[in-house]
This record gives C-alpha cells, sequence and structure tokens, in this order.
C-alpha cells in the first residue's frame, strides 16, 4: 500500500503519537496506526501488542516496553509520561503505542494532559477498542434493534486495583441493556454478586472473552451466575459481557461457521426485523 497518496500528516521529530493499536489481531490497525508505526523512530508500547504489530515498525525504531500486567512488575504510569517528555525533548518521534484505543480505559488521557504540562505538541489516533473488536470476533453485536439499543463500559477495577466503588450497581442492573466489563476475571466474583444485588436475574446471558481477537482467543458462553465458574482457568486479558445480545451468538458466530458450526437464523425466536417501505 502507497500510505503517501492518501496525505496522512508527518510524523515530526518532538512530538508524540498516542495511537490504538486494536485488540490483538494486525488486520484490525488503522492506516494511521500503521503510517505512524513506519514513520516513528521511538516506540513505546503496551504489554498487550501483539508482536505481529511491533514487527511492521520501522527497521530502525527503537522499541521500548512500557507494559504493566497485575500482580507482575510495572512501569510506573508517572515513570511513563516522563519518558515520553523526555524523549520528545530530545528530538525523537515517539509513538505512544497502546492496546485497543488510548482513551478508554487506556491511560491516554493521563498521558497527554503530562504532555499538555510539558508543552509537547501531540497527535491522537483512536484504535479499535477490544470490546469492539472482541465482541465481533465472537459473534456477539453489542447493539440490536429487537433486544439492545444501549450498551455500557465499565472498568472491573478502579486506580487501587479493587472494584469500583462509586457505581450505582443498580442502575447499572435495571436500566443497562448490554453490560462490558473490562480487566473483569479478577474481581468477577464480587462483579456478579454485586449486579444481582442490584436486581439483575442470574439466569441473564453471559460471555467470557479472553485474548480478544488472537489466536488465543476464548470465549465461554455462560449465565451471570455461571461467570464465576466459567472465569475459573481463563487468563487475561479478559471482556465479561452481560445481556441478550449473547444469546445472538447462536446465530452470528461467523468463526464459529468457518469450522463447520451450523448457524441459527433466528437466535432470539423473533422474526426478522425488516425497514417498512
Amino acid at each position: 500500500m502507497n500510505l503517501d497518496s492518501l496525505s496522512l500528516p508527518p510524523f515530526e521529530s518532538g512530538w508524540v503519537w498516542l495511537v490504538g493499536a486494536g485488540p490483538g489481531d494486525p488486520s484490525l490497525l488503522t492506516i494511521g496506526a500503521l503510517h505512524a508505526l513506519r514513520e516513528a523512530d521511538t516506540v513505546v508500547h503496551d504489554a498487550l501488542v501483539d508482536d505481529r504489530i511491533l514487527a511492521l515498525a520501522n527497521p530502525g525504531a527503537e522499541l521500548i516496553y512500557a507494559g504493566k500486567r497485575g500482580g507482575k512488575p510495572s512501569a510506573k504510569q508517572p515513570d511513563i509520561s516522563a519518558r515520553l517528555v523526555t524523549l520528545a525533548r530530545a528530538g525523537r518521534k515517539v509513538l505512544r503505542l497502546k492496546g485497543g484505543d488510548p482513551f478508554l480505559f487506556g491511560r491516554g488521557g493521563e498521558e497527554a494532559l503530562a504532555l499538555v504540562g510539558a508543552d509537547i505538541p501531540f497527535r491522537v489516533i483512536p484504535g479499535i477498542t477490544a470490546a469492539i473488536g472482541g465482541l465481533a470476533y465472537a459473534g456477539i453485536p453489542m447493539t440490536h434493534r429487537a433486544t439492545a439499543t444501549a450498551v455500557t463500559f465499565i472498568t472491573g477495577h478502579n486506580l487501587s486495583g479493587a472494584v469500583p466503588d462509586d457505581l450505582d450497581w443498580a442502575a447499572l442492573a435495571n436500566g443497562a441493556q448490554v453490560l462490558i466489563f473490562y480487566m473483569a476475571l479478577k474481581h468477577i466474583d464480587e462483579i456478579v454478586d454485586r449486579l444481582m444485588e442490584g436486581g439483575l436475574r442470574p439466569e441473564s446471558p453471559a460471555a467470557l472473552i479472553a485474548h480478544a481477537t488472537t489466536e488465543r482467543q476464548q470465549i465461554v458462553e455462560t449465565t451471570l451466575t455461571g461467570a464465576k465458574q466459567a472465569a475459573v482457568g481463563m487468563s487475561p486479558p479478559a471482556l465479561f459481557v452481560v445481556g441478550e445480545v449473547v444469546r445472538l451468538r447462536d446465530g452470528l458466530d461467523w468463526l464459529g461457521a468457518l469450522s463447520g458450526r451450523v448457524l441459527d437464523h433466528d437466535p432470539l425466536g423473533y422474526r426478522d426485523i425488516r425497514d417498512a417501505g
């Protein structure tokens, strides 16, 4: 592909680009992300950026690991932000490559504010977030006119690593049609308990999706209460989705169909919804 024909913005020295690498599959990279990889001379990347994506970087680029993994030695966020500033001030073309999308549970906002405070120019290139990519690869649409017209994204832990204590769990349980939790495995039992205490039915359809869009992708369909046992043996990163849309996987598991799964044309038991006129 000749990216020059697309009039993409130049990657200038002394700039930091905050770029989303998507959930894992290199085919989900945006053209802007690929352009940044080819032009950067320093790539500061997260743990969840696939090695195949890093292999697309400029051959002369310096690759700097700045991953954060729960329970393992990790770079501290202030140190990462400070390093971005130092590299930019040294005249480098700095690519801050983050899994998923930089501004959705990716701490991109924190890093961007640090750059603003240091008068470092920056650009943001969004990426396909894990929920969009992961559910699509699992054959679970986030919305469907027959059952879901709203989606809620929720982090499975707050700044201290605990389940967020500032959520209205009753409102989530009774007012949200589709709940998608990021980084939920560690606290899955507590999340399930709080949702049921808030009023969500124990038999509500649910699914866990680990290592979304990669060769290690693992999908378990279950119920809200069954999620506790389903999570045993799964490893992060993982998404936890709750809602009637999970039932649509019987008809939309396109990856499964490649391996011979027979899809149900009406998994919800409804007639087709067709536009009038």
